[in-house]
């Protein structure tokens, strides 16, 4: 679904970003992982086109089946397209909200601008109620008046409003007290399960990474130093080794 390319993105001398090849597949729950600085938040904005890369391409395809690669014919660069923008959501900060609206207001309005019926909106909404936890759906308060974890919940569902089939969450689990930790885990488990989504999560809550994401990338200085499948213990052993326990 995603196929990356030579892609740099340097501020300075600091290397930001430097991937030479990178496939994300149908289906697949990445899980980036590194220290800061490593990277993390600049491949999803140059994934997401809201940073312009020094060299190389994002391309990003419509699925075609979970497990698969995606079709290179089917593939748009996403610095040159907004095409895949019907099939992706994203949460990477709160610029990303609007501050003004409700968030169930928030909700319609990426529903609507989507063109996604209220009854698909709300089985998403279902998926995500847990996490909402009594505290976003009705409230009635802006969500400039919401704590900065309710903030959080109400940009991460937002993100999967409009039922995309690719989404990229960055640091989701920050903000959230450790019982919406898990809640927000298993909604992502079972939002990939219901739809067949791919999600690329960055985050440093190894234990959450490790029972929630099929694949793990190692992030350092802009590089990816381990790509591993999450299916036995060597990844996660090799990370609490990387990070020093």
């Amino acid at each position: 679904m995603i196929n990356i390319r030579d892609l740099k993105k340097h501020y300075g001398h600091y290397t930001a970003c430097d991937i030479p090849s990178l496939t994300i597949r149908d289906g697949e729950i990445v899980g980036i992982v590194g220290n800061n600085g490593a990277g993390k938040t600049t491949l999803f904005k140059l994934a997401l086109a809201l940073a312009k890369a020094d060299s190389g391409t994002v391309v990003s395809s419509q699925p075609n089946g979970k497990g698969h690669p995606p079709s290179q014919g089917n593939g748009v660069d996403v610095a040159k397209s907004d095409s895949w923008k019907q099939y992706t959501g994203a949460y990477l900060d709160e610029s990303f909200l609007i501050s003004y609206l409700t968030p169930n207001e928030y909700f319609d309005f990426i529903a609507m601008l989507s063109d996604v019926p209220r009854k698909e909106m709300q089985q998403t909404l279902d998926i995500f109620a847990p996490l909402a936890n009594g505290e976003i759906f009705g409230s009635g308060k802006l969500i400039r008046e919401l704590s900065s974890g309710s903030r959080q919940k109400a940009g991460i569902i937002g993100a999967f409003v409009h039922r995309p089939s690719m989404v990229m969450l960055d640091e989701p689990f920050n903000y959230l007290d450790p019982s919406s930790q898990h809640r927000l885990a298993a909604a992502l488990s079972q939002y990939n399960k219901a739809t067949g989504a791919t999600l690329l999560v960055s985050s440093h809550n190894l234990a959450y990474m490790a029972d929630t994401c099929t694949r793990l990338l190692l992030m350092e200085r802009g590089r990816i130093i381990k790509d591993m499948p999450n299916d036995g213990d060597q990844a996660v052993s090799a990370l609490h080794d990387y990070f020093g326990g």
